[in-house]
């Protein structure tokens, strides 16, 4: 038999095991299962995520003016006008200023109250109930509220005023104003962070605790020691979402001080929706939106690469 005839055989016995080989094999309906979990994550991220993204960098290199009905490429004249803004700064620096605030002070009274919690006393549970509580009331009707108790004869100064203290109106002052919008950000979302310090405290082994009383080390000593690095991946956790959210604020901002006075609380987005969305800028809000993701991918990612160096069990 030739090396011909050898390998048509082979060519025919194939052909015939590939057609009593079923398609569907136990391999490929497995892989057909994972496509269909993940499909829909897939298409909402592609429909809710990569397209707008697209579409802004695209809006980006034009000029969108919907009362005239123009639509008009640009290219790079937004971002020429961008680093000409003479407001930039001053947005970036209030943005800068809301986030820092809002971070230290959100994670440092959701960690207090986490471990002032975590102790075993009467009444805790409902202490827990009365800060969580805010996390799940209207944002709109918690700020309108804040609104009313921050004027010059609200709430705030009423009670100051019981004790001899005359307040100032705390949103028409410029360090008053983002002193404001941030204390009530902070109330508004402290609970959150805070049942998660606490899931974290209650998972830190009380062994460690007791070896470390037996050695003789202080209570401080022992939060610095034992605390902080076993809950780490949760302060990684909760500093992530403080941040992206610090730089998405915008309801708080436009009910309590519409970005004053001046543009001393004028952040990134809201002076995002004032080009856009009142000035009729479209091209040039675009802009000022990849900025922004620009930001919070920068920020993240730091974050992100930074954990190596102080997140327990991280190498």
């Amino acid at each position: 038999m030739s090396q011909t005839d050898t390998r048509v055989d082979r060519v025919e016995a194939r052909s015939t095991l590939d057609r009593a080989r079923p398609f569907w094999t136990s391999r490929r309906r497995d892989q057909l299962t994972g496509y269909l979990f993940i499909a829909p994550q897939l298409f909402g991220s592609a429909a809710f995520v990569i397209l707008p993204l697209a579409l802004v960098v695209w809006y980006s290199l034009h000029e969108w003016n919907v009362l005239a009905g123009t639509f008009d490429f640009v290219g790079a004249e937004n971002y020429r006008a961008l680093a000409a803004d003479p407001n930039l700064g001053a947005v970036l620096r209030a943005t800068g200023l809301f986030s820092a605030g809002l971070v230290v002070f959100n994670l440092g009274l959701a960690l207090l109250l986490a471990v002032l919690l975590n102790q075993k006393l009467r009444g805790t549970i409902v202490f827990r109930t009365l800060f969580f509580s805010p996390v799940v009331v209207s944002l709109v009707a918690w700020t309108i509220v804040w609104g009313f108790l921050l004027q010059d004869n609200g709430g705030v100064n009423g009670l100051l005023d019981t004790v001899g203290v005359d307040g100032p109106n705390w949103l028409r002052g410029e360090g008053s104003a983002m002193l404001s919008v941030i204390v009530v950000q902070v109330f508004k979302n402290v609970g959150l962070n805070m049942v998660l310090f606490l899931a974290a405290l209650q998972g830190v082994p009380a062994e460690l605790y007791e070896a470390a009383e037996v050695d003789g080390a202080s209570r401080m000593r022992q939060f610095w020691r034992i605390t902080v690095p076993l809950i780490s991946p949760t302060i990684l956790l909760t500093s992530i979402i403080t941040v992206v959210g610090s730089l998405q604020v915008f309801a708080q901002i436009a009910v309590l001080t519409q970005g004053g006075p001046g543009t001393s609380t004028t952040v990134l987005v809201y002076y995002l929706y004032q080009q856009a969305f009142q000035f009729h800028h479209f091209g040039y809000g675009a802009t000022l939106s990849i900025v922004l993701f620009a930001i919070v991918l920068a920020l993240t990612v730091l974050q992100w690469q930074m954990r190596k160096r102080w997140v327990f069990h991280e190498s």
